[in-house]
């Protein structure tokens, strides 16, 4: 994590002051220390680069961690599988193999032939709809946050799709948020490989509980993040507390008449911020002033299942067609 941070930093179970011991530096980087809160004495820990403000009183369900071992565990087990898996021409492969093929190769280090599986993957994974609104979202969202100055705060940044494309096309400083340091690990990797690390600092958190400073996040983005994230009251009421310009979150909505996704969205807990009206609602609740922008809707389906793998599936919804509301949702702080 880049040193400018040490200044944006407090502690996320009380908002005491840190007291950094730094152990191991770059140039402009913390590569492993230690911050501890000078009120309650809880400790959070930077190793590799990867700041950890993580609580132990909040429940995580690290679904990359998981996902990572149990098909490692699965492969080791059945070798044959694995070399159906990773030895037959990319071509072959169906979209789903070939993006965990990407996984598998990406663990071994050979990034550049995980690049050129996951690509092949997407391309086909999703429908053309979907991307050509995701795309959408993405090239707005950058054209707004473009205009904005100080660093940007991903949150949820999972694979860092979004991160990458900001990289790619802004000089800003971007910061990397995840709850799990297994994906943040692999995001570090993958960032270096691509030659895009130097802006980026990576910290690991919860969103419920985030461990910046009132109103010092000027700009806070998010790729589809929000609707994975449990207690959505009190996560956007904490959100809002750090914001002191705007937070632009990529989303989609689902239709509220599609019985069969809303069965599984219901079953999930997920309501709240996959529809529309039900987002807007708690984004205004929780104090925000919150606009739709960049509207547009398209068909997406169930991504295909695995072969080799089989029946394995990235995503769990939607679970039949429907047609997705793509858009940004601009908010702004009212008290900011």
């Amino acid at each position: 994590m880049h040193t400018y941070l040490k200044d944006m930093l407090e502690c996320p179970a009380c908002h005491g002051e840190l007291a950094w011991q730094i152990t191991e530096r770059g140039e402009k980087r913390i590569e492993v220390g230690d911050a501890r809160c000078t009120e309650c004495a809880a400790s959070y820990p930077v190793w590799d680069g990867i700041g950890v403000f993580l609580l132990p009183d909040l429940p995580r369900n690290d679904l990359w961690e998981r996902a990572d071992n149990e098909l490692a565990e699965y492969l080791q087990e059945h070798p044959d599988v694995e070399r159906q898996l990773m030895e037959p021409p990319l071509e072959v492969l169906s979209p789903a193999d070939r993006f965990y093929r990407a996984t598998v190769l990406e663990a071994r280090g050979d990034y550049a032939a995980a690049k050129a599986a996951e690509d092949s993957a997407n391309r086909e994974l999703y429908t053309p709809d979907y991307l050509a609104c995701w795309d959408s979202q993405v090239n707005y969202l950058i054209e707004q946050v473009s205009r904005s100055q100080g660093p940007i705060v991903d949150l949820a940044s999972g694979r860092c799709y979004l991160v990458e494309s900001l990289a790619r096309r802004l000089d800003h400083p971007i910061v990397a948020t995840d709850f799990s340091p297994v994906v943040l690990r692999r995001d570090k990797r993958w960032l270096e490989f691509l030659g895009l690390y130097d802006r980026i600092s990576l910290l690991a958190f919860d969103a419920r509980r985030v461990p910046f400073k009132d109103g010092v996040v000027p700009t806070l983005t998010t790729n589809l993040g929000l609707p994975n994230i449990e207690e959505p009251g009190s996560l956007l009421e904490e959100l809002r507390r750090i914001v002191a310009g705007r937070f632009l979150a990529i989303s989609h909505f689902y239709p509220e008449d599609d019985e069969a996704n809303r069965s599984v969205i219901r079953k999930a807990g997920l309501e709240e911020l996959l529809y529309r009206h039900t987002a807007l609602e708690w984004f205004g609740a929780a104090g925000w002033v919150v606009a739709v922008e960049n509207a547009c809707s398209g068909t997406a389906e169930p991504t295909p299942a695995g072969v080799v793998l089989e029946g394995a599936r990235l995503d769990g919804l939607p679970v039949t067609e429907t047609e997705l509301e793509w858009c940004v949702l601009v908010a702004t702080n009212r008290i900011h």
